[in-house]
């Protein structure tokens, strides 16, 4: 496992190389650009080919989309207790994100003219769930229930198949619950390009959300302009900060949940100034990895990806993380410290808080949306909120006597510009 110490030369450099390593190759590019153009050239055709060659299921116009039958059908698949744990997530994620609701407003600016701002939902949306061997359930309640809050007249769900052409029960049941009833059996870059361009069996859409593998990302990217996108949340991430007062097992067990997730290229980052705390997260590891279902899968995160970094104090610790931009940032440190590191840490998709505070609780019900920025792209992008389904018209409203008042400061500007015509535009209604 890779090993950092802050204060050695070109430490900032190598930490950069380590943490934005899982980047698409040109070899992904070229890929992606040939899937995204069949499905452009070919619509249908393009998509059920691809989707046979990649997943092994033979779809066609009648089998692509999920029947209204298997989605009730899902949901008698769930057992009581799993309906009610499914639907208090939702119930918190809908709390959560109702406080992030943009409002309307208007005023009057130093000319006396109205001023303000509108949101509209986006009129329809594609949301990409990874699925297959591993449906993840709690993408569904991270993107749907934000379209809903926000009031998005169209939603349409695109999810891999398996080799039969159906999905997973659990994952027909949640999108139910979420009011979900467009839902297509398709994963991969071709999801995503059918949703950016349409095809005779899709309608296209005007933003695609959700995470995904490094193709559904690099076809986001490709096809960005075109279509709305999200932001390009890779391979998980976490970085626990993790002081002598954090407890072993808890810190060893955290970063053990986020190398789980099966891509292979997850990235987990172990940053403590106590060398006794970090031998003895070693040691927990140790013997809490034997006893895990994907130990081996963790065992090659671990290997490869998992960062420990000696910093000489908090301080430090907190530098590293603004230079990361973890997904996830877990401050197992003493309580006195935790407030005013939250408030120095000005890049992270979400900051849990405390010993209790485990990130799968923020993965799965605590509230915020899970899909959040990777690979250092946290230093300029935050994560999913309710604000990202709303598109904003600004208001301007002058009359004669507004118009008076803002005349002499557009006469400069027209003029500094060469804009006569702009400055016409307005004297012709101030005279």
């Amino acid at each position: 496992m890779p090993r950092f110490k802050y204060d050695t030369p070109s430490f900032f450099k190598r930490l950069a190389a380590f943490a934005e390593d899982a980047a698409g190759s040109s070899k992904v590019e070229a890929i992606v650009a040939d899937i995204i153009g069949d499905i452009q050239k070919r619509g249908d055709k393009a998509l059920f080919a691809i989707t046979e060659r990649l997943d092994g299921a033979k779809l066609n116009p009648r089998t692509l989309k999920v029947s209204e039958s298997e989605l009730k059908a899902g949901v008698s698949s769930l057992s009581a207790k799993d309906r009610k744990a499914l639907k208090e997530s939702i119930r918190c994620v809908k709390a959560y994100n109702r406080e992030s609701l943009p409002k309307n407003w208007s005023k009057k600016n130093p000319h006396g003219a109205t001023v303000g701002e509108r949101y509209y939902p986006i009129q329809r949306v594609g949301l990409y769930v990874p699925g297959g061997s591993v449906p993840l359930v709690s993408t569904v309640i991270m993107t749907a229930t934000l379209a809903k809050i926000a009031k998005v007249p169209q939603i349409c769900v695109c999810t891999p198949p398996n080799k039969e052409g159906g999905i997973a029960p659990a994952m027909a049941g949640v999108l139910s619950l979420c009011g979900i009833k467009e839902v297509y059996k398709i994963g991969g870059a071709q999801a995503v390009a059918a949703m950016a361009f349409g095809t005779k069996s899709v309608t296209p859409v005007d933003k695609i959300y959700g995470p995904g593998n490094a193709f559904v990302n690099e076809a986001k990217r490709q096809l960005f302009g075109r279509v709305g996108i999200d932001l390009l949340p890779g391979p998980s991430e976490v970085m626990v900060i993790a002081d002598s007062s954090a407890k072993p097992s808890f810190v060893a067990a955290d970063l053990l949940a986020q190398a789980e997730h099966g891509s292979g290229k997850e990235k987990v980052y172990l940053v403590s100034s106590s060398k006794k705390l970090i031998q003895a997260a070693q040691k927990s590891i140790a013997s809490q990895l034997p006893s895990l279902s994907h130990k081996e899968a963790i065992s090659r995160v671990l290997k490869k990806n998992f960062a420990i970094i000696e910093v000489p104090n908090l301080d430090a610790a907190i530098d590293v993380a603004n230079f990361i931009a973890p997904e996830h940032m877990e401050l197992q440190v003493d309580s006195s410290r935790i407030a005013s590191m939250t408030q120095r840490i000005t890049t992270a998709g979400a900051i849990l808080q405390g010993h209790y505070s485990a990130t799968a609780l923020g993965d799965f019900t605590a509230g915020p949306s899970h899909e959040l920025p990777t690979g250092r792209v946290g230093r300029f992008l935050s994560g999913l909120t309710v604000s990202d389904f709303f598109r904003r018209s600004s208001i301007v409203r002058y009359e004669q006597s507004h118009v008076k008042k803002a005349a002499s400061t557009i006469e400069v500007f027209a003029r500094l510009e060469k804009l006569d015509a702009h400055g016409r535009s307005v004297s012709i209604r101030a005279k």
